[in-house]
C-alpha cells in the first residue's frame, strides 16, 4: 500500500514523497494478529455467556434441594444434545487458550527484550498478567469439572441420589464445600476470573475499534461490574456453605457445627 506525503523545498516547489506500509508477508501477519485478537476475544466473550447462564443454574442451590436437582435432571435429559454443547464449549475453550498462546507469542518476538524499568509500562496488572490468571483459571477448571462433573475427586459424594432417584447435586455441592480449604481454593479461583474477565471484556471494544473515551470508560465499567457479579454469584454457594446459611435438607446450623467441633464429616 501506498501513501505519498507533501514537502516543500527552498525553492517553493511542493515534492512528493512514497513511503510504503508494510505489504506481503508482514501486512499478512498483521491481519492475522487483528483477526486472532478478534476471535479470541469473541471466544472470551461465548464462555462469558456460558458462566453467566452456569451462574444462574448453580443459584437454585438457594432454592432448596428439589429446585437444583431438578434443574440438574433436566439438563441430562438433554441427552446428545448436552454433549453437543459441551463439546462446542470445550472447542471454544480450546481456542481462546490456543490464540491466546500464539498472540502471546506474537508480542514477545516483536519485543525480544523485556522493559528495563516495569514501572514505566503503563499496562495494568490485569493487562501484564492475562497469560498468569488464565493459566491458573484452567487448572481451577479442570479439577472443577473432575469434582462436580465426572465425580473423581470425591466419588461418595458424587454417588448419592435423592427420594426421587434423581442425582442429588444438592448434597454434593454442600458437602463438598463443607472443605474449608476447597471452598476457599473456589473463592481464590473466583476472584483471578473475575481479573481475567474484566480485562479481556474491555479489551474486547478495544478490538472491535471502539475509541471514544466514553465509550471506553463506560466499556470497562461494565466489564467490571459484570466480572465482580460472575465471581459474587459462583463465590456466595461456598461462602454460604461455610456459613452455614445452606445445608442439607433436614439440618440445623447447630448439628452442622456440632459435626464440626467433632471433625467434620
Amino acid at each position: 500500500m501506498i501513501f505519498s506525503t507533501s514537502a516543500t523545498t527552498a525553492q517553493g516547489a511542493t515534492t512528493t514523497t512514497a513511503q510504503s506500509q508494510p505489504d506481503g508477508p508482514l501486512r499478512g501477519l498483521v491481519n492475522a494478529t487483528i483477526g486472532a485478537k478478534l476471535l479470541m476475544a469473541l471466544s472470551g466473550l461465548g464462555l462469558a455467556g456460558f458462566l453467566l447462564t452456569h451462574m444462574a443454574g448453580n443459584l437454585q442451590v438457594f432454592l432448596g434441594p428439589e429446585a437444583l436437582n431438578i434443574y440438574a435432571a433436566k439438563l441430562k435429559e438433554l441427552g446428545p444434545l448436552l454433549w453437543v454443547a459441551r463439546g462446542g464449549l470445550l472447542a471454544m475453550f480450546v481456542l481462546h487458550v490456543g490464540l491466546a498462546f500464539h498472540l502471546d507469542a506474537l508480542a514477545r518476538s516483536a519485543r525480544p527484550v523485556r522493559y528495563e524499568f516495569e514501572k514505566t509500562k503503563r499496562a495494568s496488572w490485569a493487562s501484564r498478567h492475562m497469560m498468569l490468571t488464565g493459566a491458573l483459571v484452567a487448572v481451577f477448571l479442570a479439577y472443577h469439572l473432575l469434582h462436580f462433573t465426572l465425580g473423581a475427586t470425591h466419588p461418595d459424594h458424587f454417588q448419592g441420589v435423592d427420594l426421587a432417584g434423581r442425582h442429588d447435586v444438592h448434597r454434593m455441592v454442600v458437602l463438598g464445600f463443607r472443605n474449608k480449604f476447597l471452598a476457599v481454593g473456589y473463592v481464590l479461583a473466583m476472584g483471578l476470573l473475575a481479573v481475567h474477565l474484566s480485562h479481556g471484556l474491555e479489551s474486547l471494544w478495544r478490538t472491535l475499534g471502539v475509541s471514544s473515551k466514553p465509550l471506553v470508560q463506560l466499556a470497562r465499567r461494565l466489564a467490571i461490574a459484570l466480572s465482580v457479579a460472575l465471581a459474587f454469584g459462583f463465590a456466595a454457594v461456598p461462602i454460604c456453605v461455610q456459613t452455614k446459611l445452606i445445608l442439607l435438607e433436614g439440618e440445623s446450623p447447630g448439628a452442622v457445627a456440632n459435626m464440626d467441633n467433632g471433625g467434620g464429616r
